[in-house]
C-alpha cells in the first residue's frame, strides 16, 4: 500500500495516515479532528497520586481505561497496541496523570471483574498499517451490512461499524425500538465479512454523538464534543422554562428533545419557587388585571385589564405582587397595580461616533430620495419658490442673431 501519496485525516480516530523516514507506515495525531475531545486543565501541575492507569480513546466516542503493566513511557497523543477479547487494538492516550482518576469518577467506569485491561506497547509501523486497512474497510461493510439486515425483514438500522485494530473483530452499532432476535443476522455477517462479530445497540442521542454535526446554536454538538451521558429530558422542562411547545424548535438532530433543555433547569426551577402562583386576579379600584406574562429570571409579572386580550398590559416587580395580594386577601384594593416608586425611566442610547451609529447606511438613500422628489416636482411645475422666481432657461446652442452676431441663444439684443 502506498502511503507517499496524500496525507489523509482520520475523522474517527482523531490522526492522520503518513510514512516516516524509513518509508514505514506512520500515524500521528490530528487535533480537533476526535470527538469527545477534552481541556487538560491540570497539565501544567504535577501528579499528586502517579497512577499506571491511561484513558485510550478509540473510533468517535468510544472510550476505555487500561493499565500500564510495562512502564512504557506514554505521553499524551501516543498510539498504542491494548488489550483486546481476542487479540489486540490500536487506540489514542487521551488522558494522563490526576485527570483520569478524574475522568473516571465522572463517568462510573468500572474495570470488568476488577482488573483494568493492559496496554502491551506502542503501535509499531505493522501495526499502524493492519490498522489502516482495518479502518478502510468500516464504510464498505456498514453498506453491505445495511443491506442484509433489510433483506431479513430485520426492525433495525446500523448507524455504524468499528472495526479491532488486527482487523480480525468488527463492532456493529444498531439502533431499534424493540428487542432483535439477530442471531441468524449475526451468522450471515460472519459468513459474508470473515470476522468475529459484536452487535451494540445504542440510542438516538449515542447515535448523534457518534456522527456529529453542528447545533441550532452555531456549535458542535454537547453529545459529541463533551457529554459522555444522557439525562432524560421531558416537555417538563421546556415549561418550566416558559418555552413554545413546537417540536421543531425543542427537538434535536437526533428527532429527540434537546439536551440542552436540561443545562438550565435548575436555575428556572430555583427561581421559579419565589415566584407567587396566582388564582385569581389582582384586584385594584380602576378594576381586575389578570396574568398574561411571568419573566423568571428578571422576576417580574405582566397583567392585562382584560382576561381575552392584551390592554393596559402593566408589568410589576414580584415584591409589588406579593403586597398586592397580601391587601387583596384582607380585603383592600389598591389605587394603581403599578409601583411609581421602583419605575425608572430607561435612557436611549447614545453614539459617541458615526461608526457606532446603526442608521449610518440610511444617509445615501435618503440624499437619493430627496434627490428624486426634487426631480419630480421639476417635471410636475410644483417646484419651491426659488424655481419658480426664475426664469425658464433656454437650452438652445449659440446661433448668431439678425445681424450676424454670434449670441448668448437669446432674442434680446445686446448693447
Amino acid at each position: 500500500m502506498d502511503y507517499t501519496k496524500y496525507i489523509k485525516p482520520e475523522i474517527g480516530r482523531g490522526c492522520a495516515f503518513t510514512t516516516n523516514e524509513a518509508g514505514e507506515a506512520h500515524a500521528v495525531v490530528a487535533d480537533g479532528c476526535f470527538k469527545l475531545h477534552e481541556t487538560p486543565w491540570l497539565a501544567d501541575y504535577p501528579d499528586n497520586t502517579p497512577t499506571d492507569i491511561f484513558e485510550v480513546r478509540f473510533k468517535n466516542t468510544r472510550r476505555s481505561y487500561y493499565r500500564n503493566v510495562n512502564n512504557l513511557p506514554l505521553e499524551l497523543g501516543d498510539i498504542v497496541a491494548v488489550e483486546a477479547s481476542p487479540g489486540h487494538d490500536i487506540g489514542i492516550i487521551s488522558l494522563t496523570g490526576d485527570m483520569v482518576a478524574r475522568q473516571m469518577r465522572r463517568v462510573g467506569f468500572n474495570p470488568l471483574n476488577g482488573e483494568f485491561r493492559k496496554i502491551y506497547r506502542k503501535a509499531r509501523p505493522y501495526d499502524i498499517e493492519r490498522w489502516q486497512e482495518a479502518i478502510a474497510l468500516e464504510h464498505e461493510t456498514m453498506i453491505r451490512a445495511r443491506q442484509i439486515a433489510a433483506d431479513m425483514g430485520l426492525d433495525m438500522k446500523i448507524g455504524d461499524v468499528e472495526y479491532q485494530g488486527d482487523k480480525i473483530k468488527a463492532i456493529f452499532y444498531y439502533i431499534a425500538d424493540g428487542r432483535v432476535d439477530f442471531r441468524e443476522l449475526i451468522k450471515v455477517f460472519a459468513e459474508q465479512f470473515h470476522i468475529r462479530i459484536e452487535m451494540k445497540q445504542i440510542g438516538a442521542r449515542q447515535e448523534a454523538g457518534r456522527i456529529g454535526g453542528i447545533g441550532a446554536c452555531g456549535r458542535e454538538l454537547c453529545c459529541a464534543s463533551w457529554m459522555s451521558g444522557f439525562s432524560s429530558v421531558t416537555t417538563n422542562a421546556a415549561r418550566v422554562q416558559e418555552l413554545s411547545l413546537n417540536p421543531q424548535k425543542l427537538a434535536g438532530q437526533c428527532s429527540k428533545l434537546k439536551c440542552c433543555l436540561m443545562h438550565e433547569y435548575d436555575v428556572y426551577a430555583d427561581a421559579r419557587r419565589t415566584i407567587p402562583r396566582l388564582r385569581e386576579p389582582l384586584q385594584a379600584m380602576d378594576g381586575e388585571y389578570y396574568l398574561v406574562k411571568t419573566d423568571i429570571l428578571a422576576h417580574t409579572m405582566s397583567f392585562s385589564s382584560s382576561k381575552d386580550a392584551l390592554v393596559n398590559v402593566v408589568t410589576v416587580p414580584i415584591s409589588r405582587v406579593r403586597e398586592i395580594l397580601a391587601l387583596n386577601r384582607a380585603g383592600k384594593k389598591v389605587d394603581s397595580i403599578a409601583d411609581t416608586d421602583t419605575s425608572a425611566t430607561v435612557e436611549e442610547p447614545t453614539y459617541r461616533t458615526e461608526e457606532d451609529s446603526i442608521t449610518r447606511f440610511d444617509k445615501h438613500k435618503r440624499r437619493n430620495k430627496r434627490r428624486n422628489n426634487r426631480g419630480a416636482g421639476r417635471n410636475n411645475g410644483e417646484g419651491g419658490e426659488r424655481n419658480n422666481n426664475r426664469p425658464p432657461r433656454d437650452r438652445r446652442p449659440n446661433r448668431p442673431d439678425v445681424n450676424g452676431h454670434a449670441g448668448n441663444g437669446n432674442n434680446a439684443s445686446g448693447k
